[in-house]
């Protein structure tokens, strides 16, 4: 495995830790606090740089399975990010999570680490 990959390795575990942590503290708090807003922003930015890495790293081509499965589940995640960056615009701490964002988080942050796990799962195979 490229140094490249391996940094890019490193990096989306550190996504998939600020991810969980945001997402449990949703669930659990029910409200968003500057933390979570914190831990989804910093999962964005890793797990954009753990991709961006990744690709360089790769002798496959970014358009493999599991590069979509991986492009389609940052996708989610980064409309998640923004729709509760949203929410936090226009009701502020004070105001308990929709229902239907708290889904629509569980779904994206489920997706995700499906991703992640096809990946790890691909890397031990080789």
């Amino acid at each position: 495995m490229k140094t490249i990959s391996m940094i890019g390795a490193l990096i989306v575990t550190l996504a998939l830790i600020s991810y969980s942590i945001a997402v449990f503290g949703e669930r659990k708090k029910r409200h968003i606090t500057k933390s979570i807003l914190s831990f989804l922003t910093i999962g964005i930015i890793l797990d954009i740089t753990a991709t961006i890495c990744m690709i360089i790293g790769s002798t496959n081509s970014p358009f493999t399975i599991h590069g979509l499965l991986g492009y389609s589940a940052l996708t989610l995640m980064l409309i998640d990010t923004i729709v509760i960056w949203k929410f936090y615009k226009s009701h502020g701490f004070k105001f308990e999570v929709p229902m239907g964002l708290h889904k629509y988080t569980l779904i994206a942050y489920s997706w995700w680490v499906i991703a992640y796990i096809t990946g790890s799962l691909l890397v031990m195979i080789k």
